[in-house]
């Protein structure tokens, strides 16, 4: 099974070192972006922004967009992404959902670290970036979970009536428990799409790890990954 390629519609932005890398999960999150189909005007947020590809994105559909990130490389990437593409997007610094509390959204769009790790989430310096570089944007904890139950938690607050969040994660990290979060808060949650790609550079650094945890069987040589659509009522 091969990784699809990048349609000619998704933006090529630039990422330097100690931002994360658009991949197969960005790819997979942006095309199920484009089918929402966004009307002119909608409010759209997009937690942890990187370097702004799911933010253009939006933006080249018509939508207003706040972008937020905790990490400043992360967002003067993405401000200069945006400029780059011509795209007006409202840049907010801070931990998820802190520097636009109180707002709503018509639309919220997430890819959080969601891969299981050995070791706690890297700690944050003083100008939010990371103390450990490598592995900010991805390693979430030993269950994988570290963010992504924060987000079950506050996304909800932010969603208008009928507002929806989009969000990429591994099957690694308990997507059922994702859906049971957001279920709970009174979203309609469901899998939306599913995908299979083979492990990368970091699955297969930590394999032993994983097959002991019994996250992964000792035939296993692709990651399952999943798209959580809910939609608020």
């Amino acid at each position: 099974m091969t990784v699809p390629a990048a349609p000619p519609w998704l933006p090529s932005l630039a990422t330097p070192p100690g931002v994360y890398t658009p991949q197969a999960d960005t790819l997979f999150l942006a095309t199920a972006l484009r089918r929402e189909a966004l009307a002119p005007g909608t409010d759209v947020l997009d937690l942890g922004t990187g370097n702004g590809t799911l933010a253009v994105c939006a933006a080249q559909q018509g939508a207003r967009v706040t972008a937020t990130d905790i990490a400043r490389r992360a967002l003067a990437t993405a401000r200069l992404n945006a400029l780059w593409a011509g795209q007006h997007i409202d840049f907010c610094r801070g931990d998820l959902l802190s520097p636009i509390s109180g707002r709503r959204f018509d639309l919220v769009v997430c890819n959080p670290p969601y891969v299981p790790a050995p070791e706690p989430p890297p700690g944050r310096t003083e100008d939010g970036d990371s103390h450990a570089e490598p592995g900010r944007a991805w390693n979430a904890g030993r269950d994988g979970r570290a963010i992504l139950d924060r987000i079950c938690e506050e996304v909800p607050q932010a969603l208008r009536p009928g507002g929806i969040l989009l969000m990429v994660q591994s099957a690694l990290s308990g997507p059922e428990e994702t859906l049971l979060q957001l279920t709970g808060s009174g979203l309609q949650a469901a899998v939306s799409d599913r995908m299979y790609i083979p492990f990368g550079p970091v699955l297969r650094s930590r394999l032993p790890w994983l097959r002991d945890r019994r996250l992964v069987t000792p035939r296993e040589s692709f990651e399952e990954l999943v798209i959580i659509r809910a939609q608020q009522a």
